[in-house]
């Protein structure tokens, strides 16, 4: 029998812990990614192959590419790294009729405003929103649904581009300077309120895995205003927890997910104290959450994500790693300093440190959710004192990103 063959597909540096436990279930591993990232330190010894392009998303180019790999190589299984690489993989998986998530499910999963219209048509609650296509409807829309709006880019990762918007008559600028690219937004009505996420691996169409966790701030508040970003995992036999389980169960299945990690966000609003879906990656979550999850709960997402491939690739049954009881919570933010001095948090469940120019942070992990969450409400305004850069220098940014 062949040695199973895995692509990994990164436009952007990570995944390294995927990479590793492909490699270690014995696969023949190629790394694909742009030339910009040649010298980022990835787990080179768990990578057979690794080939550059200038540019990952230039069709037919990446079509032409893989297809000349292929020639010589019996690629099982194509893998998207990044949220952006979700339907340039998708599109290859249809080309070469190889399984896994393909073009059209591909857009419930970078498309948000896709995935706003199959979540609402499988009976998921979703804030109202509209696509920016006819303006009678848009006016329509908005003398029918009250401000404010968020105006949303539907092809952007996490919090990026979004514009709020309090009064009507803000859109239409806004949409003059979008031009030809206002189709590629939709407005939706802003609900104030309590962000969560939960995170998951799923197989054959159910979810095996999933830990549900808090922000203290919306994601797009932390992006958008700066500050200090936190989220925890909340207490699993409470209510919080019980409810997003089962709202994250009824989206992955509505939204079709056969097989692989899943990242979904829902806010609950203050005024109605209703979950309503928020957006959804087929990938594993950004900021360090990955890391939170496995210390929690002794789940590598990224691992175990790269083994789920692996077993279906095989026609082997994927089986999870025992689970810890436990809890975590990640604390993060831009820092003024380019390698902050964190030796002055000396706590004992502090078990993982960031080492990234101009950033500070570091997880904390213990058995009681209830210290996981003090700890991280006595850190925040160290940090905001300690660390926090109010507005970093363009070089600093482009460092940190």
């Amino acid at each position: 029998m062949s040695k199973t063959t895995i692509l990994c597909f990164a436009s952007y540096y990570k995944g390294d812990r995927l990479i590793q436990a492909v490699k270690e279930a014995g696969c023949h591993t190629i790394l694909l990614t742009e030339e910009k990232h040649a010298h980022e330190p990835w787990p080179w010894q768990f990578i057979d192959e690794v080939f550059y392009m200038p540019n990952l998303y230039k069709q037919p180019d990446v079509i032409h590419a893989v297809s000349y790999l292929m020639r010589s190589r019996a690629i099982d299984q194509i893998i998207a790294l990044d949220d952006f690489d979700v339907e340039v993989v998708a599109h290859l998986r249809e080309h070469f009729r190889m399984p896994g998530l393909k073009d059209s499910l591909a857009r419930h999963f970078r498309d948000k405003l896709a995935m706003r219209t199959q979540a609402r048509a499988t009976g998921i609650r979703v804030p109202d929103f509209i696509g920016i296509f006819n303006y009678d409807h848009i006016r329509a829309f908005m003398a029918e649904v009250a401000p404010p709006y968020v105006l949303k880019p539907r092809g952007e990762a996490s919090a990026m581009g979004i514009k709020k918007i309090n009064h009507p008559d803000e859109l239409w600028p806004l949409l003059e300077q979008l031009g030809d690219r206002q189709s590629f937004h939709l407005l939706e009505k802003y609900i104030p309120g309590d962000v969560y996420h939960v995170d998951s691996l799923v197989d054959n169409g159910k979810v095996i895995f999933s830990s549900a966790s808090k922000y203290a701030r919306p994601p797009m508040n932390v992006y958008q205003g700066g500050g200090v970003f936190i989220t925890r995992t909340l207490d699993r036999d409470g209510e919080e927890a019980k409810q997003l389980q089962e709202h994250n169960k009824a989206l992955l299945k509505g939204l079709g997910l056969e097989r692989g990690a899943a990242h979904a966000e829902f806010i609950r609003g203050y005024e109605d104290g209703e979950y309503y879906f928020l957006e959804v990656a087929a990938r594993v979550g950004g900021a360090n959450i990955s890391e939170s999850v496995e210390q929690a709960a002794g789940v590598n997402l990224w691992a175990e994500w790269g083994l789920l491939e692996v077993a279906a690739a095989r026609g082997e049954k994927y089986k999870l790693p025992k689970l810890k009881k436990g809890y975590a919570g990640v604390i993060n933010c831009l820092a003024r300093q380019e390698w902050p001095d964190l030796s002055a948090y000396t706590d004992p469940e502090i078990v993982w440190r960031m080492h990234k120019k101009y950033h500070a942070g570091f997880i904390v992990a213990s058995p009681d959710a209830q210290r996981v969450e003090d700890l991280l409400n006595q850190y925040t305004e160290r940090f905001g004192h300690d660390f926090l850069a109010v507005m970093p220098p363009l070089e600093k940014a482009a460092d940190a990103h």
